[in-house]
């Protein structure tokens, strides 16, 4: 069942990760497609959300994760509903 809690928690990561306004936050975000989302910036949002939702992602989930919508698919698999 979708739990809004679930994306209030995602988009926080997002935007303390990279440090950017909610505003950002759509299918046009991807990797790269903003300064912060570099290599480590990656790494930074990767393990922010491995903490806010308890989890250790699978490295291929990490590699595979290059978008703000695509994120919210991977996450599926480990149980978090949007």
């Amino acid at each position: 069942m979708p739990d809004a809690r679930n994306i209030e928690k995602y988009e926080k990561a997002f935007m303390e990760s990279f440090d950017i306004e909610k505003s950002m936050l759509n299918e046009e975000l991807k990797y790269e497609s903003i300064p912060e989302w570099d290599s480590v910036g990656h790494m930074t949002m990767i393990s922010n959300l491995e903490e806010v939702f308890d989890i250790v992602m699978e490295m291929d989930d990490i590699i595979d994760f290059s978008s703000f919508e695509i994120g919210k698919e991977i996450l599926k698999k480990y149980k978090i509903d949007f």
